[in-house]
């Protein structure tokens, strides 16, 4: 296996994990009250946007020639590291509502 298909699996593998904790996230969000519900959605769907944005990154990367990947593993791990940072502060901020 290459080193940009297990580096593309590895992202695959985190996005993955963090879809379950933001369906998780959405189900708290529903059983929280009407205000509260409101500030979760907010931060739902700028996990939800950072996680498209993951994917559709990670389908340029595997679409890009063995050049060129390495350029663009560079900008995924910036963005991944945004999504992954915002995931964990939305889940500290469940846990302490």
């Amino acid at each position: 296996m290459s080193t940009k298909e297990a580096y593309k699996q590895k992202i695959e593998a985190e996005v993955s994990l963090v879809e379950a904790q933001l369906a998780e996230l959405k189900a708290q969000a529903n059983n929280s009250a009407a205000d509260a519900r409101v500030a979760y959605a907010e931060q739902v769907g700028k996990l939800e946007d950072g996680v498209t944005a993951t994917k559709a990154k990670l389908k340029e990367l595997g679409e890009a020639n063995d050049d060129a990947w390495e350029h663009l593993k560079d900008s995924m791990d910036s963005a991944w590291r945004a999504v992954s940072t915002t995931a964990s502060n939305i889940a500290a901020k469940f846990k302490t509502a």
